[in-house]
């Protein structure tokens, strides 16, 4: 009588299986399976419309919950599909690791592991490899990828990533399998982590192993141009929900939970946050707010305090620097000292014959733009001054140490 697989009475005791996408991987598939299957036998393979032997190599492992979709339709599809019958077949929880066999399947010990701390009062939770992009004999298009994933996930959930598009992961079955999810490709990774954050899952990176091989062992789907435009399309909607509904929700939600006063003291003042941080945060804002990127004002801040990892909060409020009592007092003095940066002098008063023509109207337009922008860095650089005095007397302890 064989021995039971290593880890198989874990996955029994937190109903967790492996549920592995394929399509056309017959080099690898088989020595994948053979590898996971020395550490569970809870697997759930989803052959989606493989068109190589995948089928026959498939026949080999009876034992296992296996489904062939009839046509190829992503792996997002493919991902949802094994989910269901996951959680159709009574497990919780879901590793996830792609059949091109750069997983290591020894590395399902540390998302047990990761599982196994997790309280019965705690967040949700759903965990996603990190691959430490940065290692040598990493492809540089895919570290790049993952960077400009990382920043705009991180742009969008205020929560930080090393790597957002690594295929191995946990999921919790019953949340995946209940929210709203509608891509279909490899994008469907980037939906689900982002759309876990907005719903209070704690989502984060857990170190593993990856292998890249050289040849023509392994074999990518990825479609660096089309799946690239997909990712930008899903993460600029994610953008425009997240900054018009989400943040504001959050917010919202917060103040009505801790009062003014609390939240004011956390989430506005963050007495914790070192004086010049809390200060760069208001000059940011009103800078953005004085810019001439009239629409945009939002998007920016959100944008620029996130890069700069800024109170997000401050910063916005402070951006409504152009509320409409004070949008002509801004206007007309970004006009004026853009008409002394470009050498005009002074010249107070304002005239419909210095629009009358449409070298007079660029002229003009050139001058108000360089004349905000400047105005922005003056007025944002004073407040920065004024505020780190400010917060560093408070709190004399949050000085920047020299």
């Amino acid at each position: 009588m064989s021995a039971a697989p290593i880890f198989q009475s874990r996955f029994d005791a937190l109903k967790c299986c492996v549920v592995i996408p394929t399509y056309n991987n017959e080099r690898t598939l088989a020595s994948v399976i053979q590898g996971v299957l020395v550490y569970t036998n809870n697997i759930i393979i989803v052959n989606d419309g493989s068109l190589d032997g995948t089928f026959n190599i498939l026949k080999q492992f009876p034992q296992l919950t296996i489904f062939h979709k009839p046509t190829n339709q992503g792996k997002g599809t493919a991902l949802k599909k094994g989910f269901q019958l996951a959680e159709n077949d009574g497990y919780k929880y879901a590793v996830t690791l792609d059949s091109d066999g750069q997983h290591y399947a020894d590395d399902l010990d540390v998302f047990l592991n990761e599982l196994e701390k997790k309280g019965a009062n705690d967040n949700e939770l759903l965990l996603v490899g990190d691959r430490n992009m940065g290692q040598d004999g990493i492809p540089g298009k895919s570290s790049t990828g993952n960077k400009f994933s990382n920043f705009w996930y991180l742009v969008v959930t205020g929560n930080q990533l090393h790597d957002t598009q690594s295929g191995y992961r946990l999921y919790p079955l019953e949340f995946v399998n209940k929210i709203p999810l509608y891509t279909r490709k490899f994008e469907f990774e980037i939906e689900v982590i982002v759309k876990a954050v907005w719903r209070n899952v704690d989502v984060k990176n857990i170190p593993i192993k990856v292998l890249y091989q050289e040849g023509a062992e392994r074999v990518s789907h990825f479609r660096p141009f089309v799946d690239i435009v997909r990712i930008v399309l899903l993460y600029m909607w994610f953008v425009l929900v997240s900054f018009l509904y989400i943040h504001p929700r959050n917010k919202y939600q917060d103040f009505k939970e801790k009062g003014f006063k609390k939240f004011w003291n956390e989430d506005v003042i963050k007495s914790q946050e070192p004086a010049h941080k809390k200060a760069a945060a208001i000059a940011l804002g009103v800078f953005v707010g004085i810019s001439p990127f009239w629409g945009l004002h939002t998007l920016l801040v959100f944008v620029l305090a996130a890069s700069f990892k800024l109170n997000k909060v401050i910063a916005f409020l402070f951006s409504n620097i152009s509320i409409p009592p004070l949008i002509p007092i801004i206007i007309y003095a970004s006009y004026q000292a853009g008409y002394v940066l470009t050498g005009h002098g002074f010249r107070w008063g304002l005239s419909l014959s210095d629009f009358d023509s449409t070298s007079k109207i660029v002229d003009s337009l050139w001058q108000y733009i360089l004349g905000s922008m400047a105005l922005a860095a003056f007025i944002s650089l004073t407040l920065w001054i004024v505020f780190y005095f400010l917060f560093s007397m408070t709190n004399p302890k949050q000085v920047i140490k020299p």
